[in-house]
């Protein structure tokens, strides 16, 4: 088909070629930042946490007053609760994954540094901490018995405690000591003397992210046997379809074991997680539907302009219909017509879009747009622009001949 003819045409009508040109740059400059951002929150949301989410209970609860033989009672707690039928494991934790209060320390390579190499949460374990958690061991050992401390034992030491070994998960591995094995090295971060690296899990998510995403799997274990008072929290292992039960068996224990405790949280790892992406979530779903209505108003506004056309060249029509334009022709006239428009208009979205993501990149920490998703917007919005165009062409390719004419 003629492009010359078509170019003519838009040039005579510049103020509506000019709408349609704008509302589609607008649109795909929109549409495209929408969905990186939708992107972002959902693979964030999908990032694994190390830890056998669906077979992981958490109670949560707290003393009235003070325990004076809170490490003797935790030991008991532990012991009844891991008898307790289809529980594989239980710990006791100063904190939990997603539990969105966490404990954060320097990590530091040598002890003359002025400034951290990083920072990472610190999970306090006894023996049965990474059977409960399900952690996958990839380098090094477990701790040994004879590395375990107690944390009263840690607070009667004269200055800053002494950790004599910890395990620490790949990312941080890497980032401490990247192209080469953590296994064996040394850091400091609790106290002036260095803590040796005994072995590495794959990954631990922490509490939170205080230092942004790139921080989500800094963690690092101590082998310290913390009372109950240190957190309250006790997480148990057992079979998906027997969370329910065992929790319920759970408190019961731990009211039995002492009643001047109150249980606060009942939940499973699941919902901790649920509860933590939950704002990621709600903004993943506004934005898409902050997109739907965008393509809904994009759509309506081509389709208004292109009848308004049809209705302005009714005449024209006739006249290429009595020359012998086929209904094709004319179809394929208006929907050549829409493509140019809405390419123009995909070009200035796709500049706007990098700008506006460079505005966010500066106000909110956000991340460059990847490019692939310039195309996922153009796409859409090509399509979009010839279903649109589709009724309006349609009905100006149906106006017979003697009708369009006598109707000028």
């Amino acid at each position: 088909m003629e492009i010359r003819p078509i170019l003519s045409t838009l040039r005579r009508h510049k103020t509506a070629a000019s709408l349609i040109v704008i509302e589609i740059a607008l649109s795909c400059a929109i549409i495209c930042n929408a969905l990186f951002l939708i992107g972002s929150r959902l693979e964030r949301m999908e990032r694994p946490s190390g830890t056998a989410e669906n077979e992981i209970v958490r109670i949560q609860l707290t003393g009235i007053g003070t325990d004076s033989d809170a490490d003797a009672l935790t030991r008991t707690d532990l012991a009844e609760l891991r008898g307790i039928p289809g529980v594989k494991a239980a710990t006791v934790l100063n904190q939990v994954p997603f539990g969105n209060s966490s404990w954060n320390s320097s990590v530091n390579l040598s002890q003359e540094q002025t400034h951290p190499t990083l920072h990472a949460t610190t999970y306090m374990a006894e023996e049965q901490f990474i059977d409960t958690l399900g952690l996958k061991l990839i380098a090094g050992r477990n701790f040994t018995a004879d590395e375990y401390v107690t944390w009263a034992a840690l607070n009667q030491s004269v200055g800053v405690p002494d950790i004599p070994s910890a395990i620490i998960t790949r990312s941080m591995a890497e980032k401490l000591f990247p192209g080469e094995s953590a296994v064996g090295k040394a850091f400091y971060s609790w106290g002036d003397n260095p803590i040796k690296i005994v072995g590495i899990v794959d990954t631990l998510v922490r509490p939170n992210e205080p230092g942004g995403p790139q921080t989500y799997g800094y963690s690092m274990i101590f082998p310290i046997r913390a009372p109950y008072t240190l957190g309250g929290n006790y997480l148990l292992r057992t079979n998906a379809d027997r969370r329910n039960d065992v929790m319920k068996a759970a408190v019961a224990v731990l009211e039995k074991n002492s009643p001047n405790r109150i249980i606060l949280k009942q939940d499973t790892l699941q919902e901790l997680r649920a509860a933590f992406y939950r704002q990621d979530k709600s903004m993943a779903v506004l934005l898409v539907a902050v997109c739907v209505a965008l393509l809904v108003v994009t759509a309506l506004g081509i389709v208004g302009l292109a009848s308004f056309w049809v209705q302005q060249r009714t005449k024209q029509i006739g006249v290429r219909r009595a020359l012998g334009a086929t209904r094709g022709q004319i179809l394929r006239y208006f929907q050549t017509e829409n493509f140019l428009l809405a390419t123009l208009g995909i070009i200035l979205g796709m500049a706007l879009a990098y700008a506006i993501n460079q505005l966010l990149m500066g106000k909110y920490e956000l991340p460059r747009l990847p490019l692939h998703y310039l195309p996922i917007g153009a796409i859409a919005l090509w399509l979009l622009g010839q279903l649109a165009v589709f009724g309006p062409a349609r009905r100006a390719a149906a106006v017979p001949p003697a009708v369009a004419t006598r109707s000028a």
